[in-house]
């Protein structure tokens, strides 16, 4: 899927990208956990995991200049930029918007799904790859030869639905997900809870890090927070 023109009938200029909405909150996952974030919400995504918590970026949005997108993202007055979805790397052109807010001296986090190539994302961008696991539905999107370029910076997240989930994980963790980064395991918020997914963790010994929705366990299930 590309929600470029064609999907809706626009012509765009070259520098413009599908918007659902920029809004400012605490990162709740991967590395930069707990710092006050902008999140650039993107439109469009390719896949329909059963967990999916922003079905309402799927479609609609706006087109908005990637220079009306980087002055906004200013206006925050914050360090750290999480570029997300739906799907960013649907639209070809979130590679030049990451590499716009890298240059303004952003740190940058990308939140992708692990079913769209990385290989051309700007190298100063954080990586965030949601492996799919069979409970999403999606398991069959992965691209395993991704992980392959993953560095220190980046991060792989697996969200985990329930115990078979979480055995395919750890299954993956030995056999696929050979990374020099750091792997989180999240339970699915609605399908399992923190405390069994922990005491999972524990009795295997995995080398994970085990994380909760931090913005879920502050306001709930709100989009936009």
């Amino acid at each position: 899927m590309n929600v470029d023109a064609e999907s809706s009938g626009l012509t765009p200029t070259e520098d413009r990208l599908r918007l659902t909405e920029i809004f400012h909150s605490i990162q709740g996952e991967a590395q930069f956990s707990g710092w006050p974030t902008v999140f650039v919400r993107l439109t469009g995504c390719p896949l329909r995991c059963t967990y999916c918590d922003t079905a309402y970026a799927f479609t609609g949005g706006e087109w908005r200049s990637i220079e009306s997108i980087v002055t906004e993202v200013a206006g925050f007055s914050t360090r750290y930029v999480c570029v997300t979805g739906g799907e960013p790397l649907a639209q070809r052109r979130c590679l030049d918007l990451l590499a716009r807010l890298c240059d303004q001296g952003y740190r940058v986090a990308l939140e992708t799904s692990g079913a769209m190539d990385i290989g051309e994302v700007d190298p100063r961008v954080h990586r965030v790859v949601d492996v799919k696991t069979p409970g999403s539905g999606e398991v069959e999107r992965n691209r395993w030869e991704d992980l392959a370029l993953l560095n220190e910076k980046d991060s792989v997240k697996l969200v985990i639905c329930d115990r078979a989930d979480y055995d395919w994980a750890t299954r993956a963790l030995k056999d696929r997900i050979k990374v020099d980064c750091q792997v989180y395991f999240s339970p699915s918020y609605d399908d399992l809870s923190p405390g069994e997914l922990a005491d999972w963790i524990l009795a295997d010994r995995l080398p994970v890090r085990m994380q909760v929705q931090l913005h879920k366990v502050l306001w709930g299930d709100v989009p936009g927070r």
